[in-house]
This record gives structure tokens, C-alpha cells and sequence, in this order.
């Protein structure tokens, strides 16, 4: 079995975005000898069961979880902080707790945070942060844009502010090969 497990997957319910059927997700990692899955979609869990069953079915462990959009304030002011309207954050369930929980937050983002997108906030993440485990997220990630704004001291800041929501062992860096990064900074310089 391989070691590696693809924790940031989007499928087509991620739209304009993920482009992989569910089935295609579990039997490519089925191929490639991974013993579990995760599937994180943008702002939504529409795919989770259909993964979850089709992922237990291929005897893989499937991995419930969501790339979340986190407002800059509150999840319920409708205007951008800046120039900034959300960042994103995978959340991943650990148990079933954290799967209630992931339910909770993204009924809430639509329900009350809809802004573009649907929209948490930390003082929701503090509130249904049992049974997840959080990822800084991609490029788009609060720590990703201060790191790319050379404002490491603010994304450690942001860093040790996740550690704290989620709990020592819950809180990891997400990295991600980006080929052009270089480019698209320096040109911004």
C-alpha cells in the first residue's frame, strides 16, 4: 500500500472547479496502491456519501471533508474586508463528531454567511471544532497570501490562531507544487 493520501481532492461537485467523478477518484487511487481518500469539495458536501459508499465499496477508507471559505470578519457581514471576500481552509472529519460538524458549518455558510460564496468564520470554526482536523489550505489560504505578501510573521501569527481553534495535532501546513509561482510573484512585484 502506498503511504501517500490525497487529502485536498475536488470531484465534479466542485464546480467550475473539480473535473474527476467519484468513481475515477477511488479507482485511481485503488491503482496507484493508496489505502484511503479524501474528498474536500469546494464549500459543499453534495459527493460525501456517494463517496463514502463508493470509496467503502473499493475497499478504500474515504475521508469526509470540505475546502471551506473563511470570511476575513464575520461569516454574516455581506460586504469584502479589503479586497479580500473569503479564504479557503480544507476541513477534514476524523470521527463522527467532526462529520456533524462539518455538516453544521457548511449549513451555516449557506445559511447565514452567503457572500459569493458560503462563507464560515473562526468564531464558528471555535464553535464546531470537535472532530476535525484543518489544512491551511491551497494558494488561496490566509497563510498562502501573507506567505506570498512576504508576511511570515503574520502567517505564523494565523498559523499558531488555527493551532489554537483545532487543538495541538489538528492544525497542518497544506503544500502544493505550483509551478509559475515564482513568475506570478515577481511579476506582482
Amino acid at each position: 500500500m502506498s503511504r501517500f493520501v490525497h487529502l485536498h481532492t475536488h470531484s465534479h461537485y466542485s464546480l467550475l472547479d473539480g473535473l474527476g467523478k467519484i468513481d475515477d477518484l477511488v479507482n485511481r487511487a485503488k491503482e496507484l496502491g493508496m489505502d484511503s481518500l479524501a474528498v474536500t469539495d469546494h464549500g459543499n458536501l453534495y459527493g460525501a456519501i456517494e463517496f463514502y459508499k463508493k470509496a467503502k465499496k473499493a475497499g478504500l477508507k474515504p475521508i469526509l471533508g470540505v475546502e471551506a471559505y473563511v470570511a476575513p470578519g464575520s461569516h454574516k457581514t455581506k460586504q469584502a474586508s479589503g479586497e479580500k471576500k473569503y479564504y479557503h481552509l480544507i476541513l477534514l472529519a476524523k470521527n463522527n463528531a467532526g462529520w456533524k460538524n462539518l455538516i453544521k458549518l457548511v449549513t451555516l455558510a449557506n445559511l447565514e454567511g452567503f457572500y459569493y460564496k458560503p462563507r464560515v468564520d473562526k468564531e464558528l470554526l471555535k464553535e464546531h471544532n470537535e472532530g476535525l482536523i484543518a489544512l491551511s489550505g491551497c494558494i488561496t489560504g490566509e497563510i498562502a497570501k501573507n506567505i506570498l505578501n512576504k508576511n511570515s510573521a503574520e502567517a505564523e501569527k494565523i498559523a499558531m490562531e488555527y493551532e489554537n481553534i483545532f487543538g495541538k495535532g489538528n492544525f497542518y501546513l497544506e503544500i502544493g507544487h505550483h509551478p509559475g509561482i515564482k513568475e506570478t510573484v515577481r511579476a506582482n512585484e
